[in-house]
């Protein structure tokens, strides 16, 4: 859908169990290094009919652990009769500057940016799965491992080097609610009731890094506050749009 100016019970008591036992980790936990296939970012809307089977296939998306995938629900369709419950600005903003960074001349939903680099229909499988196997053959996936570790208090983020590669990049802290079904009452999916997974609340900006082993430390408060987090080291143009994203973890909720 392009703009000019349930899932199955079983899937979401999946995710539950997923959170409750992140919850059962013991402390501290032990660093593991993250080199994910890929990331992928998809910009969504409530109230967008053709977005509820990209919603579908992103659910598969998230539930894989080689994947970091991350939905932003954009505010440009509220028109149609339905506010986005999970739409923020942040989100929409982030959109609009993918859309100048591809020197596109409009944005649309479902579209799905794979890595920071290329943007696909977010509800086909096969150029959204084409375009992650691609970019991992040509070295356009994730370059640089993250390791995430933590303790009772603190969250540390070890960025590894890159060695003769790119060497700036800012470190983005992308905090997510847990899945959750939403009942939409008008607009154009009116009646219909979709489980949301990933659906991003938050987007910050924890530090740069400059291409050699960095490591990175947020207080354990802020995590716990949200649904869940993930770690993108992305990096950005001149004109401050966003590049491509060079590593990234999710940062698992204690």
């Amino acid at each position: 859908m392009a703009s000019r100016g349930p899932l199955r019970l079983a899937a979401f008591a999946l995710a539950l169990s997923t959170f409750a036992g992140a919850a059962l980790a013991s402390e501290p936990e032990k660093p593991q290094a993250d080199k994910p296939l890929g990331v992928v970012e998809l910009f969504t809307s409530q109230g967008c009919s053709s977005c509820p089977p990209a919603d579908e296939f992103f659910a598969e998306l998230a539930a894989k652990e080689n994947i970091v995938a991350l939905a932003y629900h954009v505010n440009y369709w509220d028109y149609l009769g339905w506010q986005d419950t999970l739409s923020n600005k942040k989100n929409t903003d982030r959109q609009y500057d993918y859309m100048r960074s591809f020197g596109s001349r409009s944005v649309y939903t479902p579209q799905a940016v794979i890595n920071g680099r290329s943007h696909v229909n977010g509800a086909s499988r096969k150029d959204v799965d084409g375009a992650l196997a691609r970019m991992d053959r040509t070295g356009e996936g994730m370059r640089v491992g993250i390791k995430v570790s933590r303790t009772s208090d603190r969250v540390t983020i070890d960025a590894g080097d890159a060695g003769n590669g790119p060497a700036d990049a800012h470190v983005v802290i992308v905090y997510f609610d847990p899945p959750q079904m939403v009942k939409i009452g008008q607009g154009e999916n009116s009646g219909r009731s979709l489980t949301y997974w990933n659906a991003v609340s938050d987007i910050q900006t924890a530090g740069m890094w400059h291409g050699k082993a960095q490591r990175y430390e947020l207080p354990m408060t802020e995590i716990s506050k949200k649904g869940g987090c993930a770690v993108l080291l992305q990096s950005v143009g001149k004109d401050g749009m966003p590049g491509p994203i060079l590593g990234a973890a999710f940062i698992r909720k204690p």
